[in-house]
């Protein structure tokens, strides 16, 4: 008899075109109705439309919030851009809210790509190499943090010396890491380097399926276990229940362990309810 993992399910309300009571209602919903995590973004523009002066609540201080509205559910940015923060300042941040909730902090980590928001606050973006150097050596610098007495690290973009980042996290050796992106060359091989988990931010099954593919060969040119990594992808909620289940059902089908539904700002509560109405099925095609 072959038995069924449960489809992990979380949701996510970009803290943009929203309002603070929109968002703490749909934490505690998250946290109340069983959700299996809830995430937040990392910009400071709108993004998305051609008009990027739209309200953005800044992600981390929302995930501190967001630690003490809530109990349970775990709790993560979706995913925090690496060229926004220097990565020790970033870690630091990050242990602060893993204490703040018990031990609930999933870390998500990008290369970060919005060039409007880098314009307009004079941070560099860099050429895509640039950033994925960039990322590299942020994911090594915040992992010693976190791990070692002191640390020190001389990259091309960051140097640090006897660095002290003191308390260490609750969760050991730290908080799942979770890798958002789709580059095959570099980010899927940082990936198969320091994840827990790997994030499809959109595509079809189709194509998360060839991603988690290379991730898989990554995952043996640098000596791990493709099944330590968590596949995952995010989907944006319609309205319409039939189609997110059979769209759950199909990526399932691929090997994806969890899913975050996205919902819209301004209709989030309703959308919420609508999806934690389905969990119990949404859990049963995993």
């Amino acid at each position: 008899m072959t038995s069924r993992t449960p489809m992990r399910v979380g949701i996510k309300l970009s803290p943009q075109h929203t309002t603070i009571d929109e968002l703490r209602a749909v934490w505690r919903l998250a946290d109340e109705a069983g959700f299996d995590s809830c995430w937040t973004f990392d910009h400071f523009a709108s993004i998305g439309s051609d008009d990027p002066s739209g309200d953005v609540f800044e992600g981390w201080t929302l995930l501190a919030a967001m630690a003490e509205g809530t109990e349970r559910v775990r709790i993560g940015c979706m995913v925090t851009g690496v060229t926004y923060r220097h990565p020790a300042v970033l870690a630091k941040i990050a242990v602060t809210v893993d204490h703040l909730s018990g031990g609930r902090l999933d870390f998500g980590l990008g290369a970060a790509w919005a060039e409007v928001e880098h314009q307009m606050l004079g941070l560099e973006l860099g050429s895509l190499r640039e950033r994925m150097d960039r990322f590299e050596e942020a994911c090594q610098i915040i992992t010693s943090l976190w791990t070692r007495p002191t640390t020190t690290f001389c990259g091309r973009y960051y140097r640090l010396t006897n660095a002290l980042s003191n308390p260490k996290p609750v969760q050991r050796p730290y908080p799942p890491f979770w890798i958002g992106g789709s580059g095959r060359k570099r980010t899927l091989r940082i990936t198969a380097q320091y994840a827990d988990a790997w994030n499809a931010s959109g595509g079809s099954p189709e194509e998360v399926a060839e991603l988690s593919a290379v991730l898989d060969q990554h995952c043996a040119d640098v000596g791990r276990d493709p099944s330590e990594i968590k596949r995952t992808v995010q989907l944006r909620y319609t309205g319409d229940a039939d189609e997110l289940l059979t769209t759950v059902e199909r990526f399932a089908q691929v090997g994806i362990g969890e899913v975050i539904v996205i919902l819209r700002g301004g209709e989030a509560i309703a959308q919420a309810e609508q999806v934690a109405a389905l969990l119990p099925r949404l859990r049963a095609v995993g």
